[in-house]
């Protein structure tokens, strides 16, 4: 599971209805709970652009035996150990501000190695020259306030910390995962699915028109942001079917999909309406009653033109 938003940019008009970070502006937020196995979207909230990610996300009981992917807007150890109380699971990048200190090391290493117990991790960790770093570490929170009264409590995670490529410093990592059967290698290829949902985001405002909201009508933006959520649900589920036709060996990236799917659209349309028994639109009487409209509220400019030039040739 990995939780994220992204911003929308609307109309300046709507910015009373989506208040924006900046002045004379308009934003909207999509929230997104994005099943990376499934590829499916399991909750989604749309809010103005000020309401911060965090506040979206709710733990419960549905967190049993599942793993959350979080970027550091996400951040809380109180959450954390909520997740971890419902029997699920996370793997967060740590924060430099909350810099917990270590209790443990959990890998003993040769030679004179700088020892971290009782120490602040990143006080410490660019003095560090080892392949990865592997702590447990105790962090401190306030509990939800209960008959008027907040108190503290402490938990113990585990901070792992794998080297950048072709750089000095360390992805510092926070997790509940078990260190028997996940290893520090392990966590920084799992956090790497979070990139999953920025292509989706991606997808959403290159193929289906996610970013262009011409209007200032809010209703008319609640609209073509289902439909474009639509269209992606609708999308997917055409890949799981045609995936299990084709041949094994043949993959399909998302977002090449995505493009081939918009571009059969209407052909796909049309197919549906005959499966479901649909006729196809009057056509021709859509055109000429179309037409009728718009010379009824509008004249050609032919007709302007010459209205404006009868009284000059007249006289």
């Amino acid at each position: 599971m990995i939780a994220d938003g992204t911003v929308l940019r609307l109309h300046e008009f709507l910015s009373e209805d989506y208040e924006a970070r900046k002045e004379e502006q308009a934003g909207a937020k999509l929230h997104l709970l994005h099943n990376a196995t499934e590829q499916t979207i399991e909750r989604l909230d749309v809010t103005d652009e000020k309401t911060h990610d965090s506040t979206l996300f709710n733990t419960g009981s549905w967190l049993e035996d599942r793993l959350v992917l979080f970027d550091r807007a996400y951040f809380k150890y109180r959450r954390f150990a909520l997740i971890d109380k419902n029997n699920g699971y996370f793997v967060s990048r740590l924060k430099e501000s909350a810099n917990p200190v270590v209790t443990q090391e959990l890998r003993e290493w040769r030679g004179r190695a700088i020892p971290l117990e009782g120490e602040q991790i990143y006080d410490m960790v660019d003095d560090l020259d080892r392949e990865f770093i592997h702590v447990e570490v105790e962090v401190a929170f306030d509990r939800r306030p209960y008959t008027g009264t907040q108190s503290c409590d402490t938990k113990r995670f585990r901070v792992v910390g794998v080297r950048k490529e072709d750089a000095d410093n360390y992805h510092l990592y926070i997790t509940n995962l078990p260190r028997e059967e996940f290893l520090p290698s392990d966590l920084a290829t799992i956090y790497r699915c979070r990139w999953e949902v920025e292509l989706l985001f991606r997808e959403l405002k290159t193929q289906y028109k996610l970013d262009e909201f011409d209007t200032s009508n809010p209703d008319v933006v609640e609209i073509l942001l289902y439909a474009a959520l639509l269209s992606l649900l609708v999308s997917r589920d055409l890949l799981d079917l045609v995936t299990e036709q084709a041949d094994d060996e043949i993959v399909f990236p998302p977002e090449c999909w995505a493009a081939t799917f918009r571009s059969h659209a209407q052909l796909i349309l049309h197919e549906l309406g005959e499966y479901l028994g649909y006729s196809p639109p009057p056509l021709l009487e859509r055109l000429i009653e179309d037409a009728q409209k718009i010379h009824q509220q509008r004249p050609v400019l032919q007709e302007t033109l010459a209205t404006a030039t009868q009284p000059r040739c007249e006289s």
